[in-house]
């Protein structure tokens, strides 16, 4: 089961690149599980032992089952998590020629770590619209060889390199694809037709734009002397994005359940596909009875918002308050702050907890240092927009927003087997 998983997890986050290809792998598993796609600007037809999904931007989605059990008197069981990580996006007029280079200009999407892009074997991946036919359309590209590379300079250039310097990421992070000849041009949206020609046999009569995104094609891997850890990009936050998904597919149908991952995450979630934005809400209420009936069942339901936590790190474990130290592979990790930068509070946390014993899963607990700013995910922002219970949650992670990170590989199998739990439990507090 746990190196099933892992694999699992290893394939899923490799199909992925991009929280477009997260969207298009995730609907493809449950399509494959038998849920139906529903398209927002139709009128629906649910029913009790129904399986639906329902995507926005191409890049959040949302998958429900109706179980038999009736929704007034039973409420949701919800996982939520994001499909978005920090990384370099493509600017709109990006080609450079420096020094008989060819560059791309990147725009900083999040709060990533610049050090480690440095040296690595890039590839690029995304969305791109164009006009065919005199119609626009859109489709997913993804180029999967290493195309690009962003080179360090050399420690004898820059003698105090491991001093630690300030990395500009106007001037600096730019990659290089090509060399160039003297007075050679090269147009970006002319690269991007080709990839159009390979990958879908589509000849465009123009490209009009696109949402690109550089990534890493070194794939996941189990690592360590003894298969300890999961390394990684993207673990923030696909690694929930896929515990959700095998836990919402192995649930009996006895109780509705709703998995939603959402984009933007990583920039405030503030758009109409984040989490701050109409999206859940305006599908629930699709789906739910109106008015009074609708609050009633909101107040029975309950969220639980899995992303990742800060594991302490052996060489720097004063980052950490002593007493909330999470371990990787010591299972998921109940997330608190008084000032609601996340949403638990003593019953959720009680609720999630006792789940966690009932199931042998062991379960940890992360409060910031009191004299440092504490990060915040989409609990908070989710039980302010709709009024439901919730209890963030998330597996330990070292690294997080590197281009490569790194968690416990016997976390996932915890991970799953209390959300599975989750959504087959009768009682919820």
């Amino acid at each position: 089961m746990r190196a099933e998983l892992n694999q699992g997890l290893v394939d899923f986050l490799a199909a992925s690149p991009t929280p477009f290809h997260a969207t298009q792998t995730l609907a493809r598993r449950l399509e494959e599980a038998g849920y139906q796609r529903l398209d927002e600007r139709d009128a629906w037809r649910t029913e009790a032992g129904g399986r639906y999904y329902v995507t926005r931007n191409d890049s959040s989605l949302i998958a429900f089952k109706l179980g038999t059990a009736p929704l007034l008197e039973n409420g949701l069981r919800l996982v939520g998590a994001h499909t978005d990580s920090p990384c370099l996006r493509v600017k709109p007029n990006p080609e450079l020629v420096r020094q008989g280079y060819w560059q791309l200009g990147v725009e900083v999407y999040g709060g990533a770590l610049f050090a480690p892009w440095f040296d690595r074997d890039l590839s690029l991946a995304g969305r791109v619209t164009f006009r065919l036919a005199g119609k626009v359309e859109s489709k997913l590209i993804d180029f999967k060889a290493p195309i690009a590379v962003i080179p360090n300079l050399a420690i004898h250039l820059n003698r105090d390199a491991n001093m630690g310097w300030a990395i500009n990421a106007q001037t600096e992070l730019p990659p290089i694809l090509a060399q160039v000849s003297a007075g050679e041009t090269r147009d970006f949206r002319d690269l991007l037709g080709e990839q159009l020609q390979a990958e879908h046999g589509i000849t465009a009569d123009a490209i009009l734009d696109y949402e690109l995104s550089f990534y890493d094609t070194q794939r996941a891997a189990v690592i360590g002397l003894d298969g300890a850890f999961i390394a990684g990009a993207r673990l923030d936050n696909l690694l929930s994005c896929y515990a959700g998904l095998e836990a919402l597919l192995a649930s009996s149908d006895d109780y509705s359940g709703v998995l939603v991952c959402t984009d933007h995450e990583e920039v405030g979630s503030c758009s109409a596909c984040g989490a701050d934005g109409p999206f859940l809400e305006q599908v629930l209420r699709r789906v739910l009875p109106d008015g009074d009936a609708f609050t009633r069942t909101v107040q029975r339901s309950l969220l639980v918002s899995a992303d990742n936590a800060h594991g302490v790190h052996p060489n720097y474990a004063d980052k950490h308050d002593a007493n909330h130290g999470p371990k990787l592979n010591g299972g998921p990790v109940i997330k608190i702050n008084s000032n609601q930068r996340y949403a638990t509070n003593s019953e959720t946390a009680g609720f999630f907890r006792h789940l966690c014993l009932e199931n042998e899963v062991p379960v940890q607990s992360f409060v910031t240092r009191s004299d440092m700013g504490c990060g915040s995910t989409i609990g908070p922002i989710t039980a302010s927009q709709i009024g439901v219970r919730t209890v963030d949650i998330g597996l330990p992670t070292f690294a997080m927003h590197s281009i490569r990170e790194l968690a416990g590989s016997q976390d996932l199998r915890y991970l799953t087997k209390v959300l599975s739990a989750f959504y087959d439990s009768a009682d919820l507090p």
